[in-house]
């Protein structure tokens, strides 16, 4: 059966990442880019929610304005999948189409009504209990390279100046022997 990662992303720019299967994934394929649904289709009571895109298996974008579901080579000037290298050039990239169809890895969804289940908080709570065993000793190890590398760091910025101090009164010492002289006469 289906399986979807699905990432609903909230007003305060925070995201929450859930995996969706069997049922709950079934019900969303078909369903197209910029639809609205009830979060009670992928077990999120109360949350009413937008598609704004996704991904299929290989990495492609999904594209509003592909329709389908096939990957199709477009030639497009910017948007989604595309990096603007220069104003007006057209690039040709492969995107997937706007359905949701088995083959979608990543589903991306914007929530405009928060339901009863605090979504944030619960997934706060879960990477700290997990990760805050492991924390500690990540620091520890991470510390101490951070502090040998800040000196260098200090010591590379002390340098720099110094070099520009030295060049900074060469060139202020010319112009101001040739502006007096210039001014007398």
């Amino acid at each position: 059966m289906a399986e979807f990662k699905i990432v609903l992303g909230f007003k305060e720019g925070k995201c929450v990442q859930r995996e969706v299967k069997d049922e709950e994934a079934a019900s969303l394929i078909g369903k197209k880019v910029g639809e609205k649904i009830e979060g009670n289709l992928i077990g999120l009571e109360g949350y009413e929610l937008e598609i704004t895109g996704g991904s299929d298996n290989v990495g492609f974008p999904m594209r509003m304005d592909v329709k389908g579901n096939a990957r199709k080579r477009i030639l497009a000037v910017s948007g989604v999948g595309l990096k603007k290298k220069e104003k007006g050039i057209r690039q040709r990239k492969t995107v997937a189409g706007r359905t949701i169809h088995a083959d979608i890895s990543q589903i991306n969804f914007k929530v405009l009504k928060v339901g009863k289940e605090n979504l944030l908080k619960a997934a706060e709570k879960k990477p700290e209990g997990a990760e805050g065993d492991a924390k500690p000793e990540d620091k520890k190890e991470e510390k101490p390279a951070e502090k040998k590398e800040e000196p260098k760091k200090e010591e590379a910025k002390e340098e720099k100046p110094k070099a520009e101090e030295k060049k900074e009164p060469a060139k202020e010492e010319k112009p101001k022997d040739d502006k007096p002289a210039e001014k007398k006469e």
